[in-house]
């Protein structure tokens, strides 16, 4: 058996990650990585985009979501369950009634969904119904690849109405609502981000092929997809660039993914009309102008250039997603891995404690669900354990902590103004675009805990599950509570008969190496994080590593107010009970009208002041003039928090 423990690669990525979860700024390193140097005021993407197809061979994979399969017990498998049976409620001719309204087809006794899916009968309509059909087809389709019948049949049936829309409009164009609203788009004139809409429907239908393999989906997604390329195609490039103005999704991306699927490079060039190159060249010069614009608008443009870079190699579109992380993640993010505010970047990079002024509505969930797919794609070209650090944060407090227990209704924003409290959509009045993506999240969460590359297996989320690689013979089983408990097991239940590799990632927040097991024997020379544990050997089945990883109290400061500081165990974000003085049900609004308690320390180290309560997980100040109890953001739904706090020597 070979054991070996591997920091990051080289010291320039040390540098560049040191900050990413410290809320302070970073070395600009990954300027000096740039395989794109241009002269000064150079823009990058000054000339019309030409796709060659050359894929770039990636450092790592994710396992598909049917190898690993989630363990009952742990908050993982609840949310699932609880975003499942959410779905499960909502019936399916409900979801089609504006399909088949634009069509001109009967809606039979079905009621029209309310909020963002209001159809137009008499009272003021949305002009983005439709887009939670997409959102609801990949989150089925996710689900089907789990295994799940009911959500598959349920989705079938979806696509093959849609199907009908599609044929009745004429054989290309779907939507919920007609084609003049992108001839309002081609005017300049006012219209709700119409091709935003499109791309839900489009996302749907390729992961209902791809993951549901539903060959009609496909069939309906490339008349779509049909439509698009004519409809953008009499456009020329200036015009096409102001039309860009106005909110599109992800359609770059889910173009790059269907050329892939198909192998037809047609597509990947009419992902190529969908560049915005405003937002693109700053990024490029590794210039931060993000001030100002709506962040769930531009995460989506960056994930279509990182998946432009992986069908062309074009490192243009490598540097652009590569920084615009690295500014997100060091400068423009909070404590939760959450970014924006009131839907925008409000301040100038590391303003953060100014920014939280300026509006409650913080920290988008759209925002934190596109950062997470945004990390897979840069984690995939190289497998830095510091990526799994920034993704464990997102995960573990604002996205399982913004899924409401038992109901299955999800955030908006999580709110970190003092004295929040969290709300979430309704049953059927709502479907914000963050209740889409909601449903897409809680479907997935098997998709990153197991990553492979050619020799082995990376194991980066501590989540109990099952993992099947059937062409390397190995079967593992992931036993653990985390993070309700700081331990975590392995076990080996198939291997083959050749020598393989296990990388165990080792969390940057631990304050020293972890003690680790290998059945039964302390393994020594386990460095501390981040890192990984390598282990490569003849696995046995019944082999089991056994990894404790010791939470302890630790500070995040605001990187332009160090007195405003937020408190964390391990990974978890704390938050202080507040009490329930003054809720609503409706959305926190801003309205401070609790006194929020300071503290006073002159100690660094808050474990001086910050003691252990008689629960797990819960704490409470000691020697302030007004003592709070601390449990972690995630599991508080029914109070008044405050996560900052202003804390004096």
């Amino acid at each position: 058996m070979e054991l070996e423990t591997v920091m990051q690669n080289d010291d320039l990525s040390r540098r560049a990650f040191s900050a990413l979860l410290a809320g302070v700024a970073a070395a600009p390193a990954f300027a000096q990585q740039s395989k794109t140097l241009l002269a000064p005021d150079t823009p990058a993407f000054d000339n019309p985009l030409a796709f060659t197809r050359k894929d770039v061979r990636l450092r790592v994979e994710p396992f598909p979501m049917q190898n690993v399969r989630l363990l009952p017990g742990g908050i993982f498998y609840e949310a699932r369950e609880w975003n499942r049976g959410y779905m499960s409620r909502l019936a399916a001719d409900r979801l089609l009634y504006t399909f088949r309204a634009n069509a001109g087809l009967p809606v039979g006794s079905a009621q029209p969904l309310g909020g963002w899916e209001r159809p137009e009968n008499g009272q003021r309509s949305s002009e983005l119904r439709g887009h939670f059909m997409g959102h609801f087809l990949s989150a089925s389709a996710q689900l089907s690849a789990n295994g799940d019948a009911e959500a598959k049949a349920k989705a079938d049936y979806l696509v093959s109405e849609l199907a009908k829309c599609q044929q009745r409009l004429g054989g290309k164009y779907l939507s919920a609502f007609p084609t003049t609203w992108f001839d309002r788009l081609d005017k300049g004139e006012r219209v709700w981000a119409p091709f935003y809409t499109i791309h839900k429907i489009m996302a749907g239908l390729l992961n209902m092929h791809r993951l549901a393999a539903n060959t009609q989906a496909l069939d309906v997604l490339e008349r779509m997809s049909v439509w698009a390329d004519e409809w953008t195609a009499s456009k020329n490039e200036a015009h096409m660039q102001e039309i860009l103005t106005n909110e599109f999704g992800g359609m770059g991306e889910t173009l790059y993914n269907l050329s892939a699927t198909t192998g037809d490079d047609r597509w990947a060039k009419v992902g190529d009309r969908f560049q915005k190159k405003s937002f693109l060249n700053p990024l490029a010069a590794h210039r931060d102008e993000l001030r100002g614009l709506h962040v769930n608008t531009h995460i989506p443009q960056v994930i279509a250039a990182a998946r432009r870079y992986e069908l062309s190699g074009d490192m243009r579109f490598h540097d652009v997603a590569d920084y615009f992380f690295y500014e997100v993640t060091t400068a423009r993010s909070y404590v939760t891995a959450g970014t924006s505010n009131g839907e925008l970047w409000r301040a100038a990079p590391r303003q953060l404690a100014a920014e939280l002024k300026l509006s409650p509505n913080t920290a988008e969930c759209c925002c934190a669900y596109n950062m997470l797919k945004l990390t897979r794609h840069l984690y995939s070209w190289r497998p830095l354990p510091t990526y799994f650090d920034y993704y464990e944060r997102s995960l573990l407090n604002h996205r399982i902590g913004t899924i409401l227990p038992q109901i299955g209704h999800t955030e908006y924003y999580l709110s970190l103004t003092p004295g929040a409290w969290k709300t979430f959509n309704t049953e059927d009045q709502s479907f914000w675009c963050c209740t889409g993506t909601g449903v897409e999240e809680y479907s997935k969460l098997n998709d990153s805990i197991y990553w492979h590359d050619r020799d082995g297996v990376f194991i980066n989320l501590f989540i109990r599950s099952e993992l099947d690689w059937p062409e390397r013979s190995l079967k593992l089983r992931q036993e653990t509570n985390y993070p309700d408990s700081s331990d975590v097991a392995v076990i080996v239940t198939d291997a083959p008969s050749q020598p393989l590799t296990i990388r165990l990632r080792i969390p940057g927040w631990l304050a020293a190496a972890p003690p680790v097991k290998l059945n039964g024997k302390i393994l020594n020379s386990v460095s501390s994080g981040p890192s990984y544990l390598i282990l490569h050997r003849v696995w046995q089945a019944g082999d089991k590593v056994e990894m404790h990883l010791p939470m302890h109290l630790h500070v995040e400061s605001m990187p332009d107010d160090p007195q405003m500081q937020a408190f964390l165990y391990g990974p978890l974000v704390l938050a202080g009970d507040l009490g329930v003085q003054g809720m609503t049900e409706a959305r926190f609004e801003g309205t401070i009208d609790i006194d929020i308690p300071a503290f006073h320390s002159s100690d660094s180290d808050p474990a001086s002041w910050i003691k252990p309560a008689d629960k797990p997980l819960t704490f409470r100040t000691s020697g302030q003039k007004q003592n709070v109890t601390l449990i972690p953001l995630n599991r508080l739904f029914d109070r008044r928090y405050s996560v900052y706090w202003q804390v004096s020597a």
